[in-house]
């Protein structure tokens, strides 16, 4: 049987402990060991129940999120959850797993602790539910780290990706910017069926084709290669589209 993930609320708003603790009830390898309303309130359960996860506000009385995260030793995998997108810069160096934006929808949600579950469960497929067949893409932006900051990137906006040694240059119909991050992290971001893999070097968005021809795709005048690896997983991406 695998193992359920315990997890902690942490919030001083009462709605937003409900709505996610309405969540965590509907992910069957969630179990919540307790919901608090401030970091002080759970830290003395916390040696005896040892969570796995915290869902954790930032702006609270006492002691803020963001704080806390430092003293907890062992440290549990945290998700951040806050109405506040100015901090994401400080969560991504506390090593956070998620960081969620309120008001947080299900689909949204079950995404954050869905991937951190088949991280540590890699053997096993979690159950689907229903709501997460078409959850990625329905997403309209990622946070992308550039730089010495975090920017927010409509997904509409992005025509390709191209790998540049240790970098991603991401280009889209507004600008282009670098990235440290790697392929594989930048595809479990994006929505699968809209945006797929062409070249060792190349990531496109299905949208934004212009045409193909000789296995060879124009976007705003870029002409991107497809190679022999990808080429059968892009077409078919490409065959499905049409049903999203």
């Amino acid at each position: 049987m695998r193992k359920k993930l315990s997890c902690y609320i942490i919030d001083d708003e009462h709605l937003a402990q409900r709505i996610l603790e309405k969540y965590v009830a509907k992910v069957s390898f969630l179990e919540l060991k307790g919901s608090f309303e401030s970091p002080l309130d759970a830290v003395d359960r916390m040696d005896e129940d040892k969570p796995d996860l915290l869902f954790l506000d930032i702006n609270m009385p006492d002691l803020d999120g963001l704080s806390f995260i430092p003293m907890l030793n062992p440290k549990p995998m945290i998700i951040l959850t806050t109405a506040y997108d100015q901090y994401a810069l400080k969560a991504f160096d506390l090593e956070v797993k998620d960081y969620l934006l309120k008001p947080i929808s299900f689909e949204r949600f079950y995404k954050g602790v869905l991937r951190i579950y088949q991280e540590l469960n890699p053997q096993h497929q979690a159950e689907q539910i229903e709501a997460t067949a078409t959850q990625k893409n329905e997403q309209e932006y990622v946070f992308i780290k550039a730089g010495t900051r975090i920017q927010k990137v409509a997904i509409r906006d992005i025509l390709f990706i191209e790998g540049m040694k240790d970098y991603l240059r991401i280009h889209t119909n507004k600008e282009k910017m670098m990235t440290l991050m790697s392929f594989a992290k930048l595809q479990e971001l994006l929505p699968d069926k809209k945006f797929s893999r062409v070249h060792k070097s190349f990531m496109v968005a299905i949208d934004k084709i212009d045409h193909i021809e000789k296995n060879r795709i124009s976007i705003a005048d870029q002409m991107i290669p497809i190679s022999n690896t990808y080429a059968d997983a892009f077409y078919k991406v490409l065959r499905d589209f049409k049903d999203l």
